[in-house]
């Protein structure tokens, strides 16, 4: 009789009906639910299935009896090819990780401390390495939570059907991949079952909310990423790329890295690539591509799976990038040979990092004893057995390939073939730990002085030893501590590796440093591509020099460009020049400022010694003349020059050859105040006695023309009160000038600032500015010019009775000098040796026009006195009238001889007997 098909299908903890689902505390679940509870009715409470739901017959999987039953999920297969579940046996993740779990049970089983009297039991199932397989499997685990309706259900004689009630799974142990233990974890919390992962790192594992029945005992991804963050500042490096494996696993731990990275500053992402779960021909030599656009992005952050790395290596080999790529691998990567297999040297150099860990003993010694005999309980061993040995099983009715050898049963692992530990051994040794010590201390709570399961753990309740679990600290099978944080993770512990091919004994993967929540990393210890030992870089842009600014690259804060500080500008800080104060200069490399040297006209320089030489010789000549006019004093020639005003004259003279010695004199108070002073002063000396001289003789000559009285003020008396009247003007005119500004020296940095501020000095100077110059000699030049009309006025007059022409002569090379100094002078006003020119040609144009008057109006006077004494005789004095008479008639007979234009010369001889 076929059972009548069940009215309403009932969850333990609420109804199913086909509108939505209601679990006990949680309302009406979220649309999103419903596929996967519709499932659970489909599969657990269909009418034709009901009986045979509720008969021992379960997915391929190893049953363990015990008091309390824990679950295993494990990837003992990887993914099936199109249209299959499962493929080939995973001999490291897959068996060796099952196994570790079989081992904890028998070492917690024989343990009289831990749950003594209590047996653990496990139901184990095979995830083959893709979530919506696990998904199904895992509905092994909530059988028991499941209460349905039979009363309607009747046998064929009318009796009641006899269910055996499935073992209850009160906690499970796994899964392996993130994206596994998400799928299972989204359905074991509504039957609230704790799970413990051994190798799940997503960092959206530990949202709370979630997956608030998930722990691991493997740190997150966010801490792998917090790592990594921290390896690659330690190494220098601020710019790189992302490569990761489309899924949980390997976007959300690119996607924690990139955050860490955002959050700490101080590092870019030039590319961030995703491989898809099913890469198209050609996928990874388009990344590969893809990194090259940013080449100088080296370093390459890796969360991938070990064929995606293998892959990508691959790619990079073949475009001939052998040691371009500086790998960051994530524990995915860890310290395995097989995503490195026949790609050495693209590996070499790698930086990979792997939860601290520590090979098993116990267990080495437990799985290499394993065999077929005494290991039955594994229901995949023997295929385990097949792939490890390379051999074939007989089994009744199958042919044995003939090229593979027949197993014989006598084959031991670790003789006969390769074994290592696999990673994850320990901590899937740790999480079955975990439970049984949450298990333990619950039962000390709950059950005291009883032995066995007591009635208030019977059933487990799951949230309570949800509570328990996250309460354990004990040590685990490394004697590292095994505990809990409020989001069920793990510590962060991790190893960190590199994969080295020179310089030792073997190539492999060497420990470095570690990370337990701060880094500790040996850089002495790496080594690089060709045994180098620097770290090479990984910058989107080097440091700037010293002395350079950084101008960022708009949107990307690793890249910048750098422009150097230049002119008068230093480095002010990391992104900003600024000009130098005034009176400084950038230093050498531009990171500060440096005062500016000062400078002054040394006398040893050549811009000092030629007018230093011409004013020492017109001293010396100054000196001798005035030395023989003292001497001779009452010699005709001595008086008829004028002796009074020929002091004064000689004195301007003397004056003007010293100022030089001023002028090149280091500036001081009193030197300012001498310069001033005798600047201007000399020369009006000079020019005031010469133009008193020229007026005098104008004077005389032209009333003579008018009358024989003689004019006034012609006298030697009047001719010095005449000319100290003029000099007393220039005197007058400095003393205001030293009541207006006083004199004081200045340090002119503007002067001798050219573009490049090697060269920039300041000069030591008086605060005399060019104009104050130009008006200080400008009373001078007005007597000179005047001088000068004068002395062209009186050109007609005959030498024999004044010296009129001489001064003529005199003012005009004096004024060919001044003509010659005022562009010179002005036109080096921009020069970078604008002090030194200035200063030269001001005193040489003084010296030469003082040597121009010493050496016309007295030098001829000297030579006569000196060589020829013979002429320095009194004549015959003469009166004025005739000395006019005399000068009227030698003029109307050079205009006559003019006028008839004879041939030759007509030489008026004066009459010297006068």
């Amino acid at each position: 009789m076929t059972p009548s098909p069940p009215t309403s299908p009932l969850l333990r903890y609420g109804t199913v009906w086909a509108s939505g689902f209601r679990l006990r505390g949680s309302g009406l679940m979220p649309w999103w639910w419903r596929p996967i509870l519709w499932l659970l009715w489909v599969a657990l409470a269909g009418p034709r299935d009901m009986v045979r739901a509720h008969q021992p017959t379960h997915p391929r999987s190893i049953k363990i009896e015990g008091d309390i039953t824990l679950g295993g999920l494990f990837p003992v297969h990887s993914k099936g090819p199109a249209g299959a579940s499962c493929g080939e046996i995973k001999k490291e993740k897959g068996i060796h990780r099952m196994e570790a779990m079989l081992y904890a049970l028998d070492q917690i089983n024989s343990d009289p401390e831990l749950l003594p009297n209590i047996t653990l039991g496990a139901r184990i199932l095979d995830t083959c390495s893709r979530d919506t397989y696990a998904l199904e499997q895992s509905l092994t685990f909530v059988q028991a939570l499941i209460q349905k309706d039979t009363s309607d259900i009747r046998c064929s004689n009318g009796e009641p059907p006899i269910i055996r009630k499935p073992e209850r799974v009160v906690g499970v142990i796994g899964a392996s991949a993130s994206s596994v233990s998400i799928m299972v974890a989204n359905v074991l919390r509504l039957f609230e079952i704790p799970q413990i992962s051994y190798a799940s790192t997503s960092p959206e594992l530990s949202d709370h909310n979630r997956y608030d029945f998930f722990s691991r005992v493997v740190p997150p991804d966010s801490y792998q990423a917090q790592a990594m963050v921290d390896i690659v500042k330690a190494m220098g490096w601020n710019y790189v790329s992302t490569v990761a494996s489309e899924g949980n696993y390997g976007e959300s731990g690119v996607d924690a890295f990139i955050q860490i990275s955002r959050e700490a500053g101080g590092l870019c992402i030039a590319q961030s690539i995703k491989i898809p779960r099913d890469p198209k021909p050609g996928e990874y030599d388009k990344a590969i591509k893809r990194l090259m656009e940013t080449s100088n992005a080296r370093g390459v952050i890796i969360f991938a799976s070990e064929d995606d790395i293998k892959r990508v290596l691959d790619a990079a080999k073949k475009a001939n990038l052998t040691g371009h790529f500086l790998f960051v691998g994530s524990d995915s990567w860890g310290a395995k040979i097989s995503p490195i297999l026949d790609q050495e040297d693209m590996a070499e150099g790698a930086v990979t990092i792997l939860p601290k860990r520590a090979s098993i003993d116990g267990f080495d010694q437990y799985f290499t004893t394993r065999s077929l005999e005494n290991n039955r309980r594994n229901i995949w061993f023997a295929e385990f057995w097949e792939d490890d040995f390379r051999c074939k099983l007989t089994r009744p009715g199958i042919k044995i390939d003939s090229e593979k050898k027949k197993c014989t049963g006598n084959e031991r692992i670790g003789r006969d073939s390769p074994y290592e530990q696999e990673g994850k051994v320990q901590f899937v040794i740790d999480a079955v730990y975990a439970m049984a010590h949450a298990l333990h201390n619950m039962h000390l709570d709950l059950c005291p002085g009883s032995t066995g399961v007591c009635d208030k753990m019977d059933p487990v309740e799951g949230r309570l030893l949800l509570k328990y679990i996250r309460s354990v600290n004990f040590n685990g099978s490394a004697g590292t501590g095994v505990l809990f944080n409020e989001n069920g993770d793990a510590p962060g512990r991790y190893d960190i590796f590199q994969y080295q091919m020179t310089n030792i004994t073997s190539p492999g993967y060497k420990a470095i440093g570690q990370w337990t929540n701060h880094l500790r990393l040996n850089l002495e210890e790496m080594q690089w591509s060709g045994g180098i030992r620097t770290v090479p870089d990984s910058v989107c842009s080097f440091p700037c020099n010293p002395g350079e600014r950084k101008k960022m690259v708009k949107g990307v804060p690793c890249c910048w460009h750098c422009e150097l500080c230049d002119g008068y500008l230093y480095q002010l800080d990391e992104f900003n020049c600024e000009a130098c104060p005034f009176n400084m200069r950038p230093t050498t490399n531009r990171t500060g400022c440096r005062p500016t040297p000062i400078i002054k006209l040394e006398w040893h320089s050549p811009w000092a010694i030629i007018p230093v030489f011409i004013a020492i010789l017109g001293i010396i000549a100054t000196s001798f003349v005035v030395v023989t006019f003292v001497r001779f004093n009452d010699t005709p020639i001595v008086r008829a020059a004028g002796r009074e005003l020929s002091y004064v004259l000689l004195t301007g003279i003397f004056l003007i050859y010293l100022i030089t010695f001023l002028m090149i004199a280091e500036p001081d108070v009193g030197v300012c105040a001498f310069r001033r002073l005798l600047l201007g002063l000399g020369m009006c000396i000079t020019y005031s006695a010469m133009l008193t001289k020229t007026n005098r003789i104008y004077r005389i000559f032209e009333q003579g023309k008018k009358s024989v009285t003689p004019p006034k003020f012609i006298s030697p008396t009047s001719q010095l009160v005449i000319t100290f009247i003029l000099i007393s003007v220039q005197v007058i005119g400095v003393f205001v000038w030293f009541g207006v500004v006083p004199p004081h020296t200045i340090v002119d940095y503007e002067e001798q600032r050219p573009p490049n501020p090697e060269l920039a000095r300041g000069i030591l100077k008086c605060d005399m500015s060019d104009l104050s110059l130009i008006c200080c000699l400008s009373y001078s030049i007005i007597l000179m010019v005047t001088c000068t009309v004068y002395a062209v006025k009186s050109r007609g007059v005959p030498e024999t009775f004044n010296e009129a022409k001489p001064i003529g002569f005199t003012m005009y090379t004096t004024c060919i000098v001044w003509l010659a100094f005022v562009p010179i002078f002005f036109g080096t006003a921009q020069s970078t040796e604008k002090m030194y020119i200035q200063t030269t040609t001001l005193t040489v144009s003084m010296s030469l026009s003082a040597s121009v008057s010493l050496g016309m109006l007295y030098v001829p006077k000297v030579y006569v006195i000196i060589f020829h004494p013979e002429q320095n005789v009194q004549k015959r004095k003469r009166s004025f009238k005739s000395v006019v008479q005399a000068a009227t008639m030698s003029t109307r007979l050079s205009q006559k001889s003019i006028n008839e234009k004879q041939n030759g010369e007509t030489k008026i001889e004066p009459d010297r007997t006068q």
